[in-house]
């Protein structure tokens, strides 16, 4: 941001904001561009705002639709991420609706109702449901003063998930033209954020980018060797986490699941080939944590605004970098260490490739390319936030992030590795550079597998002459001898090649130092709240908070997020006063629960003495 003088009238707003940021919803500062966006929206200046999940970005719209006098109206594409927005904010006493084809037809006429009388702040639409003639006539006199757009990159051709129905929203603004327009999203690349200005026709809109780093996402990617038992080996010590499987296909998430729980994992599945009514409840256990293990496909998850994710595992490679990032975003949304581990086997890119073969001409290259992105990224040898946050526009220092598996294994201990250099690019060259790493580690080791020998690839002078390394420590030489420009690997069909530099190796004129050691792979720490606290008041305060959210029909964290359980564990309040500077803790949030969190409290610490 530009450096700018500030008046009276803007210190005074300032306090007005940081005074319903902490009285409707309990917390004591705002999050990087959160104010600037929010003075702008109420400056009736359009806004552009691309911000990354967990950053805070419906109360770029909430707070300035709780102090606009007339209606705000908040496109979203999901009916999921309307249902839970509005639980959140009936909880804090904020009035909210939702119009959706979900609601029968006295809910909605009910609804309609309400807008005529004017007793709703905020109206929860999809763009289809927007642009019907009776909806937008029943709107044009409801006195609409802010039109937010999520997901916003469902707007743009370019985006991962372009939706037709958004593209018409531009015409919808006429309709409107006392409104400001928000338009937000965690993923766009600068073209993306292009298109969807020009859509808009934002020519003088004020522009917020955000950092796309989530620094409390632990960023892992191995090799898929045996995905069913290398998700079960992650699973063993995470059975009562909150977490989401990614599979490829709905056959693979029917086989996944089905092998999970017969291993008795607390497991649903998500496609879309399950009835409505099956998915639909699927998806509600997990939101509620009465199944805390999900297995879906990539039809799962937008609009899941569940905080305590904590971890998202991909079984198979991701399409793109867009849906990387977007999927891996649902772990940590409270701002608590998640864990992000993607199983990478080559086999998947031949998956991926077979579907988009399928895709019209200029759809298949655009598909190409963030396939190759993504590949790029899951084979990057170095800090991964590097090529994740330079795909979508920002530059990053080279600091070790100290988050994802290549930093965590950098102490390793760095010896010369020469030998083992030349005994990998001499195989590669004697196999004729036409194979990749997994075929090259075979004949290394002296399998007898069909393939080795019927490439008579048994008679090589290489052949079982690097025995004295496991799978496990070539595939990580491999990759360091890629890195040190030694190979290069062929994107389309995975195969191995020689570069100069390798020649230079062979005469030893260059001497390759490395470890022979596969890095260690270190977990997120507990973050300082959560080491502090009392963990046997945590759990008596997760258990009040689970009574009561059965009672109420609603997701636990839609009373309080694992966050605010937290803070109380560790400041052990005991008066209202007390509860009201704990994190998260609003007016009306202490007025409902405040009694029963600060009972529970109470007889804890009456014990404990």
């Amino acid at each position: 941001m530009m450096n700018q003088k500030f008046t009276q009238r803007d210190f005074t707003l300032m306090d007005h904001l940081h005074s319903v940021l902490k009285r409707v919803f309990g917390y004591d500062s705002f999050r990087p561009h959160q104010a600037e966006i929010i003075s702008a929206v109420l400056g009736k200046k359009d806004v552009l705002a691309i911000m990354p999940t967990g950053s805070g970005k419906s109360l770029c719209y909430q707070i300035p639709a709780i102090l606009f006098n007339g209606l705000t109206v908040v496109v979203s594409p999901l009916l999921s991420l309307m249902k839970d927005q509005v639980e959140q904010l009936a909880s804090l006493g904020v009035p909210a609706q939702y119009l959706n084809s979900s609601l029968s037809c006295r809910e909605y006429l009910s609804v309609m109702d309400q807008i005529r009388r004017n007793e709703i702040k905020l109206l929860y639409v999809a763009p289809e449901t927007l642009l019907k003639p009776s909806v937008m006539e029943l709107l044009s006199g409801s006195g609409v003063e802010c039109l937010a757009i999520d997901e916003a990159h469902c707007i743009s051709h370019w985006g991962h998930d372009f939706r037709p129905e958004y593209r018409k929203l531009a015409s919808a603004r006429s309709r409107f033209p006392e409104a400001v327009c928000i338009a937000i999203t965690a993923t766009a690349t600068p073209r993306v954020q292009a298109d969807i200005r020009e859509s808009l026709k934002f020519t003088s809109a004020r522009m917020f980018i955000s950092s796309f780093d989530r620094h409390n996402l632990f960023i892992n990617v191995i090799p898929k060797r045996d995905p069913v038992t290398q998700t079960i080996e992650f699973l063993k010590d995470r059975r009562d986490q909150s977490g989401i499987i990614y599979c490829f296909s709905r056959r693979q998430v029917d086989t996944l699941y089905q092998i999970l729980s017969s291993r008795g994992f607390a497991v649903k599945p998500y496609h879309a080939g399950l009835p409505d009514g099956e998915r639909i409840r699927n998806q509600e256990m997990f939101i509620r944590d009465e199944a805390p293990i999900i297995v879906a496909t990539i039809a799962f998850g937008l609009g899941i605004n569940k905080p305590n994710v904590r971890f998202v595992l991909h079984y198979d490679l991701p399409q793109s970098i867009e849906h990387y990032y977007q999927e891996i975003g649902r772990a940590g949304r409270d701002g608590l260490p998640a864990h992000c581990l993607l199983l990478y086997g080559y086999g998947d890119i031949q998956k991926i490739r077979f579907f988009i073969d399928k895709k019209e001409e200029e759809e298949r290259q655009s598909s190409y390319t963030r396939l190759k992105a993504m590949v790029n990224y899951a084979e990057y040898p170095d800090c991964r936030r590097g090529p994740l946050l330079s795909y979508f526009g920002e530059k990053r220092d080279k600091q070790a992030c100290g988050m994802c598996d290549n930093c965590s294994g950098q102490d390793a201990e760095r010896t010369d590795i020469t030998s083992a250099a030349q005994k990998f690019l001499s195989c590669v060259k004697r196999t004729g550079e036409m194979y990749g790493a997994t075929h090259i580690i075979d004949v290394l080791r002296g399998s007898q597998s069909r393939k080795v020998m019927q490439l008579n690839h048994h008679h090589l002078s290489t052949y079982g002459t690097g025995r004295e390394h496991t799978k496990e420590q070539w595939q990580g030489l491999c990759r360091q001898f890629i890195r040190q420009k030694l190979l290069r690997k062929d994107f389309d069909y995975g195969s191995l090649q020689l570069l100069p530099r390798a020649y230079d190796v062979f005469s030893e004129k260059v001497r390759v130092w490395g470890t022979k050691e596969p890095a260690v792979k270190t977990e997120p720490h507990e973050e300082k709240e959560h080491r502090s606290c009392n963990l046997a008041l945590l759990k008596l305060l997760k258990e009040a908070r689970l009574q009561l959210a059965r009672k109420m029909n609603a997701p636990a964290y839609v009373i309080f997020p694992d966050k605010t359980l937290i803070d109380m564990a560790e400041r052990l309040p005991r008066t209202k006063a007390d509860l009201a500077n704990v994190y998260g803790v609003g007016a009306v949030k202490l007025d409902k629960y405040g009694d029963l969190f600060l009972l529970v409290i109470r007889e804890y610490v009456k014990n404990a003495v």
